[in-house]
C-alpha cells in the first residue's frame, strides 16, 4: 500500500506526477512536497491489460489546458500543473501502477492529437458530447452545468442567457461553451451575440477584466473558484446561480484504444469504491459535481 504525491519533474512541456510518500495537508501543496490523499493499492491485473506500448512507455500521457483553476492550472513557479485533475490523474496512475503525464497543449485541437496517436488521451475538463463521441470515447468523471461570469457589480444587470443577446461574449476556443453561446444565436433574432472565442479560457477572462466582453462562459466549477478565490474575486462575480445545460466531463481516448479506455474506467471505479475520489472532490471543493460510478460516454457498462 501507498500513498499518492505529486512531483515536480519538468521535461520540456511535460509535468510528470508520480506516487511515493505522505501528507496531512489539505491544501495544494508547494513544488516537491507530499500531497497525501489516501491509502491506494496497484491492482496489477489492471496494470497487465493497458495497452503493450503504454506499458513499454512507462506512462500514459494526458494532454490538458491548464489556464482553468480549480481543475487544472499552474502553480506559483508557473511551471507546475496543480489541481483536481493533475490529482485524479496521479491516482489514477497509482491504481495502475504507471506513471501519469499531463503535457500542455491546446484544447481545440486536443481530441484530434489523440486521434492521431500524439497522446493517450484527453483529461482537460472535456464535457462528453454525441458529437465529440463520434472521435473519442468518455471516461466520466464529474457532474456540472455552465455559468455566466460577469465583472463585479454586474454593471451590464446580465441576468440570464438571454440577457447576452447583443452583447460581446468571450469563451475559450472549441468548448462546449462556443457551441452553446452558437445555438443561442437563433433565438437573438436581429441582437446576435458577438462570440469572442480565444486559444484559452484565461484570455477571454482577460476581455471580461478589462470590460471588452460582457461576459464569458465557463463551467461551474472554475466558475465558482474565480469568482470566490481572493486573487480574482475583485473582478468577478456570477450573473446568477443558474447552472445551464449540466453534462459529464470525460477523459476522452481514442476510439480504438479499448484497452486504456477500460483501464481507466476500472482505475476509477476503484478510487470511487474506496472513498479517494470523494477525498479529492473535497479539496477541490467539488463534492456537489461527484459522479456515483465510472461511466463511459454516460453509460454504466462498456461499449
Amino acid at each position: 500500500m501507498s500513498f499518492i504525491r505529486r512531483t515536480v519533474a519538468v521535461t520540456g512541456a511535460v509535468l510528470m506526477l508520480a506516487v511515493g510518500g505522505c501528507s496531512t495537508a489539505k491544501e495544494p501543496a508547494p513544488a516537491g512536497a507530499l500531497d497525501a490523499i489516501g491509502a491506494v493499492t496497484v491492482d496489477r491485473t489492471l496494470h497487465d491489460q493497458l495497452p503493450q506500448a503504454v506499458r513499454a512507455r512507462g506512462s500514459i500521457r494526458l494532454v490538458t489546458d491548464a489556464s482553468y483553476a480549480p481543475m487544472e492550472y499552474f502553480a506559483a513557479d508557473g511551471r507546475t500543473i496543480i489541481g483536481f485533475e493533475p490529482d485524479l490523474a496521479a491516482a489514477l496512475g497509482e491504481v495502475l501502477g504507471i506513471r501519469t503525464e499531463m503535457v500542455v497543449g491546446t484544447f481545440s485541437t486536443a481530441l484530434d492529437e489523440v486521434g492521431a496517436g500524439t497522446y493517450d488521451g484527453v483529461l482537460s475538463s472535456m464535457t462528453d458530447t454525441t458529437e465529440r463521441q463520434a472521435k473519442a470515447d468518455f471516461v466520466n468523471y464529474l457532474s456540472t452545468g455552465t455559468s455566466i461570469v460577469v465583472q463585479r457589480g454586474n454593471p451590464l444587470h446580465i441576468a440570464d442567457l438571454a440577457d447576452l443577446c447583443g452583447r460581446t461574449v468571450a469563451t475559450e476556443h472549441g468548448t462546449y461553451q462556443e457551441e452553446m453561446l452558437q445555438g443561442l444565436q437563433k433565438s437573438c433574432g436581429d441582437r446576435p451575440i458577438v462570440i469572442d472565442a480565444h486559444p484559452t479560457n484565461a484570455d477571454a477572462l482577460v476581455l471580461l477584466r478589462t470590460g471588452r466582453a460582457a461576459a464569458v462562459l465557463i463551467d461551474f466549477p472554475p466558475a465558482t473558484y474565480l469568482v470566490n478565490d481572493s486573487r480574482t474575486s475583485a473582478f468577478y462575480q456570477l450573473a446568477s446561480d443558474e447552472q445551464y445545460e449540466s453534462g459529464l466531463f470525460g477523459i476522452a481516448v481514442a476510439k480504438d484504444n479499448t484497452a486504456l479506455r477500460d483501464c481507466l474506467r476500472a482505475a476509477l471505479q476503484r478510487l470511487i469504491e474506496s472513498g479517494t475520489y470523494g477525498e479529492l472532490l473535497a479539496r477541490w471543493d467539488l463534492s456537489s459535481s461527484a459522479v456515483p460510478a465510472a461511466t463511459i460516454n454516460g453509460k454504466s457498462t462498456t461499449i
